[in-house]
């Protein structure tokens, strides 16, 4: 199957499992997770009418973005170090993996040079394994306050990386608690702070992670085949 056949396949996917939760599928988007891939690829994705695309390595962001001839949206999905950040400055629309005040702070310090505003989630270790990044659930108030201070930063939900389960009814629970850990959020008020998105769900999952609440599915191997060994 091409890659626009499985991009289309996906979204048929997608609009099932909102109507088995009662929920409309404008509200679900999809992230084609393009890490190791090549800019064409994703230039096909993007004429097959994709959008958003999500990168994990900031090297190989900086080297393939400039390839890439499509107008696409960037999504920074992996695990970030501090020092890497300016890299990412003005060039990506969303940084889903924000899980501590220092990297919140490097961003925030960033886009100010730029005097702009970054959308970020905050990631959660919900299955707190240690191989796993993310804040845990007992410290997430915390850093959803503090980084709420951080005028450059735009706090608009959630994110996470459940356990890799063969059984993807296994980690609903995972998604389950991403999603009433958003409520409780919400719940706050915390000026400044949304939970509008729910970052999860993957290839073998997403279709849980949707009944489940996700807004933002991230999705590459079920787009691009299989990943190349980096």
């Amino acid at each position: 199957m091409s890659i626009q056949d499985n991009i289309e396949q996906i979204r048929r996917r997608i609009a099932a499992a909102c109507d088995r939760a009662g929920r409309d599928p404008q509200d679900v988007h999809l992230i084609a997770v393009s890490k190791v891939k090549p800019a064409e690829m994703i230039d096909e994705a993007y004429a097959a009418g994709q959008l958003r695309f999500g990168e994990s390595y900031v090297q190989e962001f900086r080297d393939k973005a400039d390839q890439v001839q499509s107008p696409v949206q960037w999504h920074y999905i992996g695990a970030l170090q501090s020092n890497k950040v300016k890299y990412l400055r003005g060039r990506v629309a969303m940084i889903h993996s924000v899980d501590r005040l220092s990297l919140a702070r490097e961003i925030d310090k960033q886009w100010a040079k730029i005097d702009e505003k970054i959308d970020v989630l905050i990631q959660v270790n919900v299955g707190e394994e240690e191989s796993k990044s993310g804040t845990t659930a007992e410290d997430l108030e915390k850093l959803v306050r503090d980084a709420a201070q951080l005028p450059h930063l735009s706090i608009r939900g959630l994110m996470t990386l459940p356990p890799f389960l063969s059984d993807p009814e296994d980690v609903r629970s995972s998604f389950r608690q991403l999603r009433e850990l958003a409520e409780g959020i919400d719940a706050l008020e915390i000026p400044g702070v949304e939970m509008q998105e729910l970052s999860m769900g993957m290839s073998h999952d997403f279709e849980i992670a949707v009944e489940e609440g996700a807004t933002l599915v991230r999705v590459g191997t079920a787009i691009f085949g299989e990943r190349l060994n980096r």
